[in-house]
């Protein structure tokens, strides 16, 4: 691996001759996408993509015992190279240079390490984008990262997001009385769940620590931990203040849950994520109930925080026979269409589809309800979602600096809405909370709706 070298600065600190390291593309690597540049005045250009786009773009969800991959859809970036900036951009680091020349020639306050001077200046740089999907990561929360993406990880099991003082999904950076730490959903059958968090809980303190002035990241980092050690979080409940004690240890989550309701009538099918295994395991789940000539099918999509957009995709494309799954817009505006896969099981509108959503139904579970929705081929039933509608670049630094990662792009359904901040209202709200452990207003409500699952007026009352 090669030694660290700091760039150098310029000779002479005169804006007209000072460069930047400017970072460009290596040719060499593949491109999440490639459209022609176009100006910003002009029309956005239409790409329709079924493939190559998904081969590198994916969403993956953040767990405690990660490095903040939180809701974040990233797409897998190339390592990047440093060449010097235009004279623009020379110009406007005149001053990064004064201020490195300064702190690396005259502080006396002991020895400087110009590496963790560089990192500082990135991880600045990302935090004052003021996005809490777009961050800088050291080497160590580089590889922790990748390594989550295996879907086994150590930590408690819960998915965290940040909401304002009102209660709405917010981009907040730094936590306080306007950003507060949220529980999204505890894993199935992790030991978040099983301590008793829920979705909606505020998360005050770890071990007695206030979270106000911490980032997203760092209280993060607080929660997770080894397997077998103990965290007490301090949340907040109905405006209420308990401590929760969790033994941390490795997570295994099961992503897809199926059972019989309504005597064999009805299948149910519970995602829990969306892994490069979830789509499979959906398929075999689906081709279950479909060979068995079942004609009504419940999609538990609640808690589910989301995952890779090519296991949405393809779990989507079971139901949707074509178009559009959902949409990407870049920086420029071009946008690009991600095309429902042929041969779906589920696609005859025979069989008849209610998916649950919830505030925990994030990311790219929100871009499978989204599709179902907007293509009408189910009917959305419980409560809002929550509202993540950005895609995220990773991309890994040269010279063991670590890596970042940069959001790239929104992601629309299928009628190009935005639903960042917003989420997804069902087609039928309900807000009853379940009066006990077996009690499930929601799918209750579901299988009400199916029971006239085969008149025309069920088919009305989505259209309305």
């Amino acid at each position: 691996m090669t030694a660290f070298q700091p760039p150098e600065p310029p000779s002479s600190p005169d804006p007209a001759t000072a460069t930047s390291p400017g970072p460009t593309r290596d040719a060499s690597s593949p491109q999440i996408v490639d459209p022609t540049p176009a100006a910003f005045s002009q029309p956005p250009t239409v790409v329709r993509a079924s493939g190559p786009f998904l081969a590198v773009a994916v969403v993956v969800v953040a767990i405690l015992a990660g490095a903040a991959l939180f809701l974040s859809g990233f797409s897998l970036g190339r390592q990047l190279a440093t060449t010097p900036g235009t004279p623009p951009e020379e110009e406007l680091f005149a001053p990064f240079w004064e201020a490195y020349r300064a702190v690396t020639e005259q502080y006396a306050g002991g020895e400087v390490d110009r590496k963790k001077l560089i990192e500082g200046a990135i991880k600045g740089m990302f935090q004052a984008l003021g996005d809490p999907y777009s961050s800088y990561l050291t080497p160590e929360e580089y590889q922790q990262s990748l390594q989550d993406l295996s879907g086994q990880f150590e930590g408690i099991g819960a998915e965290i997001g940040t909401i304002d003082a009102s209660g709405k999904t917010s981009s907040c950076v730094t936590l306080g009385t306007d950003c507060r730490l949220v529980i999204v959903a505890p894993l199935a059958d992790s030991p978040a769940e099983k301590a008793g968090l829920r979705p909606g809980d505020i998360v005050v303190a770890v071990d007695g620590r206030p979270v106000d002035g911490l980032t997203i990241d760092a209280a993060r980092d607080r929660i997770r931990g080894k397997k077998g050690t103990e965290v007490v979080l301090t949340i907040e409940r109905d405006g209420a203040r308990q401590d929760i004690s969790i033994v941390r240890d490795v997570i295994v989550q099961r992503e897809v849950i199926v059972r019989e309701l309504a005597g064999g009538t009805v299948g149910y099918i519970r995602l829990t994520a969306f892994s490069s295994n979830s789509a499979e395991q959906f398929h075999a789940a689906l081709e279950r109930f479909v060979s068995a000539g079942v004609k009504k099918l419940v999609l538990d999509l609640r808690g589910n925080p989301g995952g890779y957009t090519t296991a949405a995709r393809d779990i989507a494309s079971e139901l949707i026979g074509s178009g559009p799954i959902f949409w990407q817009e870049d920086a420029r505006g071009n946008l690009i269409a991600t095309e429902a896969k042929p041969g779906g099981l589920a696609t005859d509108p025979s069989i008849k589809v209610i998916a649950l959503v919830d505030g925990g139904t994030a990311s790219a579970g929100e871009i499978l309800a989204g599709a179902l929705q907007d293509t009408g081929r189910a009917i959305l039933v419980g409560q809002k979602t929550f509202g993540k509608g950005t895609v995220q670049q990773w991309s890994l630094l040269s010279d063991d600096a670590g890596g970042f990662r940069l959001t790239v792009a929104k992601w629309l359904t299928p009628k190009k809405r935005w639903i960042h901040g917003t989420g997804l209202t069902p087609d039928v709200v309900v807000e009853a909370s379940p009066t006990s452990p077996t009690d499930d207003p929601v799918l209750d409500k579901a299988l009400e709706l199916l029971g006239d699952a085969t008149s025309r007026s069920w088919l009305g009352r989505r259209a309305a």
